[in-house]
């Protein structure tokens, strides 16, 4: 039977005590150095919360604005109404769901084409390696709407630019998710293909690609739901899609065009999440099983 004596417990004890102590001072300290960090991103943003007080009100007063009137007794008349471009707001909404879909396509080529020299582990030169992570760095910082405002600016007003866009963006980071997935692979069925003599893509396509597979369509998917929120928002500067109706209607105040087409909007994005979802899950169910 081990024994302990009362002077040890003590010291364990005081030694216990002052490593709470210590950790307090520490997360005391670091919830300081936040609420300066906020205090100071605060003055430099010019954010007044006397202001935003003041006109908070304004915000539930345009939701209520646009919210139709809807009668129990015309109720059809009134959906009607409220709904009158509604063919053709659907298919500026297909416009929408074309150019995420195409956007992430071209996105899932590109990140997938390069990710495997972005990998440190099966990367064939330091340098490939650097150039490729640098090339992915700039395609995800530059954001979507830089991208579709210099394209419009090139190819013109519609779908294209917005596609272009995307397919940048999606690039970027579908090249960062995926080249992580690769550097967490076994190496072990890598160093077997090598020793029976396969060279570096015969390397990727037998021993990487089976290993990473259901995590590459998982962030695709993931990918895809982001992008059609941003497809739908394209069409502020002019890059096709239901944004540009809706960012027309907000100028004009047409008020029930603007609920009519952000409820088209919101109901199609949660569709799309949901059955993504649950396909993504099934893949990475999948994924676990084998």
């Amino acid at each position: 039977m081990v024994t302990i004596s009362t002077e040890r417990v003590v010291l364990h004890q005081a030694h216990y005590r002052a490593a709470q102590r210590a950790k307090r001072a520490q997360t005391l300290l670091g919830l300081v150095v936040l609420v300066l960090l906020i205090a100071v991103a605060a003055r430099v943003g010019e954010v007044d919360l006397a202001k935003l007080a003041r006109n908070i009100w304004r915000f539930p007063a345009y939701i209520a604005e646009i919210m139709p009137t809807l009668r129990w007794a015309t109720l059809g008349a009134d959906l009607a109404e409220w709904y009158w471009g509604l063919g053709y707001w659907l298919r500026k909404l297909g416009e929408t769901l074309l150019i995420a879909y195409v956007g992430t396509i071209l996105g899932l080529a590109g990140g997938f084409s390069l990710c495997f020299f972005a990998a440190r582990n099966v990367t064939p030169a330091g340098w490939v390696l650097f150039v490729t992570r640098r090339y992915f760095e700039f395609c995800r910082t530059v954001p979507e709407l830089v991208f579709a405002l210099i394209f419009v600016i090139a190819f013109g007003l519609g779908p294209v630019p917005g596609v272009l866009a995307i397919a940048i963006h999606t690039t970027g980071a579908l090249g960062k998710q995926f080249y992580e997935v690769v550097e967490n692979i076994d190496m072990n069925p890598l160093d077997g293909v090598k020793a029976a003599g396969a060279t570096w893509i015969e390397t990727m396509r037998f021993a990487a690609l089976p290993q990473v597979m259901s995590n590459f369509a998982s962030y695709t998917l993931l990918r895809f739901e982001i992008n059609v929120r941003g497809a739908a928002i394209m069409g502020f500067v002019g890059a096709g899609g239901i944004g540009q109706d809706l960012l027309e209607a907000v100028r004009k105040f047409y008020y029930s065009d603007v609920s009519a087409m952000l409820l088209l909007i919101v109901a199609t994005v949660m569709i799309i999440d949901m059955a993504t979802e649950r396909l993504r899950h099934y893949l990475i169910g999948l994924e676990q099983r084998s």
